[in-house]
């Protein structure tokens, strides 16, 4: 069974940091793709960063570029997001996703096949 399980959420004031993990089980973590997607109240899953197989290529939103930073460590199958700079809009619950396509970075919800139960991120003003 796979399991995706996120840490590292919580309250935070504008300007400061997080860092979010994902520890991965039930399947082989270093073949497949990861992403880390958000959902604020009564908007949409959206895309925040993805990161392939090898760790050698990254794709951020528009929004996140500059601020955070996506990695992972296929040793310990763990993946994680180094949010930065943080702004009240980037309060959300932040799901970890997987892909089977280990060189995929699609910012759309449907090209992974494994989620996360999410971490809830609240930036205070």
């Amino acid at each position: 069974q796979v399991q995706l399980v996120e840490s590292g959420g919580g309250l935070v004031q504008a300007g400061g940091s997080l860092r979010l993990a994902c520890a991965a089980s039930g399947r082989t973590f270093s073949t497949d793709a990861m992403a880390w997607f958000r959902q604020a109240p009564g908007k949409e899953r959206a895309f925040v960063a993805a990161i392939n197989w090898s760790g050698d290529s990254t794709s951020f939103a528009d929004s996140v570029k500059g601020r955070f930073t996506i990695s992972r460590d296929n040793a310990k199958s763990t993946v994680y997001l180094q949010m930065n700079s943080l702004k009240p809009e980037d309060t959300a619950v932040y799901y970890c996703a997987a892909s089977r396509g280990g060189n995929t970075m699609v910012a759309l919800t449907t090209y992974y096949d494994y989620w996360g139960q999410g971490t809830q991120v609240t930036v205070s003003s």
